[in-house]
């Protein structure tokens, strides 16, 4: 089996980048997100963005307008208004009292 190598110090090959870009991830912080790829050395970062390219990522437009492109990343930020919107409701009814 002859596998490329991106990451040598999380063993990630070109496979598993591609199919993380397949999965959605468009950038190489998201692939790091992904499979800790570049979060290291760094060396191999030139390389991650070789295999994602440039637009050609469907999610493009999310990330460039500041929102998740991953689930992952949204089950995040759902996950993160839920909680805000908790903490407002505790607050409103604290002043109610």
């Amino acid at each position: 089996m002859n596998r490329v190598y991106v990451c040598s110090c999380f063993a990630v090959t070109e496979k598993h980048v591609k199919e993380h870009a397949e999965a959605g991830a468009c950038t190489p912080r998201q692939i790091a997100s992904a499979c800790k790829a570049g979060t290291d050395c760094g060396s191999c970062v030139k390389r991650i963005q070789a295999i994602l390219g440039r637009g050609n990522c469907p999610r493009r437009e999310l990330v460039d307008q500041g929102m998740p492109a991953l689930a992952a990343e949204a089950a995040d930020t759902v996950a993160a208004v839920a909680e805000v919107t908790e903490i407002a409701e505790v607050v409103e009814l604290r002043e109610a009292a």
